[in-house]
């Protein structure tokens, strides 16, 4: 009877050993599951982001799509998660200084391995290494760039307002903008939203006050620069182009103000070259049926920022490895150049092969081979806090009368620490 008990009771180690086995087995072969928090919800976005999607399925992994519209609550959504205990996998951020509170608070694994095997720091602009390094660490991968302030516009609409020639200056941008309100068009197509605002605001600062005067305002804080009569120019041209929005901007979504171009019924938007996706879903060739100015002027600052990764903290293993996996499949040749296609954007490393897309990015990357044009956004620059005060001020300036002085005084605030 003692022999058959100690028999039964080395058969049930051994099968529960042999459960262990199979159960640690079964949790190492079972595939990496990362759920992916962002805000990629316009037509082009979606598309852009099943690319990633359909290349971390390919590599092995699991997609798990948490997609929330609106980028402010997509934010939010992930910061409060994180901090909660709950954290997505991974979460999109823009590449500035939205997750330094993130970084220094020690939420986020960092991604060193992947940056060193992929070179990012000879293959990245370095207004995009400036924000994603940090004390030696990075804390982001990128995954596109995106220029802010491309200046599109219809070819139709410029044919109906009689435009022949693509504006090359400032000057020549107010004189078509003219032509297509005395031609019954809307002259700028805008979403009067504050960082759309923002965005019109950079592009003046850009091409009426040039490269010095941007980083002397933005990157500096340069109270000199801000009550300087240059600024004052940029501010009255940022003003200027409120002449030729139509009664029904405010509040107006950025994609929607992309379809007035694609119907021919506005003229002219700036807003960042993820615009070029609504295009690409409309069926309409960048050349042919639209034209994409990254500047009015040779020298003028290429302003670029961009999206990226964050992953939170965890000690998990399975966790990590799905990171991992979605750190690198992003980072593919292949991945990389289909979802900038359909995103609007350009490849993040400069050795992607881009010969097969479009006109506009073709000439954004021609820009990026010189490291001279290449300059960060606004938020690059700036704090959240800094960057929403800014754009308080802006808001008001566009709607109301405010002097162009007091609007000189409220930003030179804004701006300071």
């Amino acid at each position: 009877m003692f022999k058959q008990r100690r028999s039964a009771r080395r058969s049930a180690w051994a099968l529960l050993a042999a459960l262990a086995w199979v159960a640690s087995h079964a949790a190492a072969a079972a595939p990496p599951r990362a759920e992916v928090l962002h805000w990629w919800t316009s037509s082009s976005e979606s598309a852009a982001v099943r690319k990633f999607a359909d290349a971390y399925r390919a590599a092995g992994g699991v997609w798990g799509d948490t997609a929330i519209a609106g980028a402010d609550q997509a934010k939010a959504v992930a910061i409060n998660r994180i901090v909660g205990g709950n954290p997505p996998t991974a979460a999109q951020f823009n590449t500035t200084k939205q997750f330094r509170d993130l970084i220094d608070q020690g939420a986020l694994n960092n991604v060193d391995d992947i940056a060193i095997r992929d070179r990012w720091e000879q293959l990245m602009p370095q207004p995009v290494l400036d924000v994603i390094k940090v004390k030696g660490h990075f804390y982001a991968v990128p995954v596109d760039i995106h220029m802010s302030t491309w200046i599109w516009y219809s070819k139709a609409a410029f044919r109906k307002a009689g435009i022949a020639g693509e504006p090359a200056t400032p000057d020549q941008l107010f004189a078509a903008l003219d032509k297509l309100k005395a031609a019954g068009l809307i002259g700028l197509a805008h979403g009067g939203q504050a960082w759309q605002e923002n965005i019109l605001f950079q592009a003046m600062l850009a091409n009426v006050g040039g490269k010095e005067l941007y980083l002397q305002v933005l990157r500096d804080r340069s109270p000199k620069a801000i009550n300087s009569d240059a600024f004052r120019k940029v501010l009255l041209a940022f003003k200027r182009l409120q002449g030729y929005v139509d009664a029904g901007s405010p509040n107006r979504n950025w994609n929607d103000a992309t379809a007035m171009l694609i119907s021919g019924k506005a003229g002219v938007q700036i807003m960042g070259d993820w615009a070029k996706g609504e295009f690409a879903a409309a069926r309409q060739t960048a050349g042919k049926d639209f034209g994409c100015i990254p500047g009015l002027g040779p020298n003028v600052p290429y302003l670029i920022q961009g999206d990226a990764f964050v992953f939170p903290k965890t000690s998990n293993a399975e966790a990590v490895r799905a990171q991992k996996l979605l750190a690198t499949t992003v980072l593919q040749p292949g991945a990389q150049l289909e979802f900038n296609k359909i995103k609007g954007s350009v490849p993040i490393l400069s050795n992607v092969d881009t010969s097969t897309m479009d006109v506009c990015a073709q000439a954004g990357m021609a820009i990026l081979k010189d490291k001279t044009r290449a300059t960060g956004m606004i938020e690059v620059y700036l704090t959240p806090d800094q960057n929403g005060a800014l754009q308080d001020v802006l808001t008001t300036y566009w709607n109301t009368r405010m002097p162009v002085e007091k609007a000189q005084k409220g930003i030179l605030s804004a701006l300071q620490d």
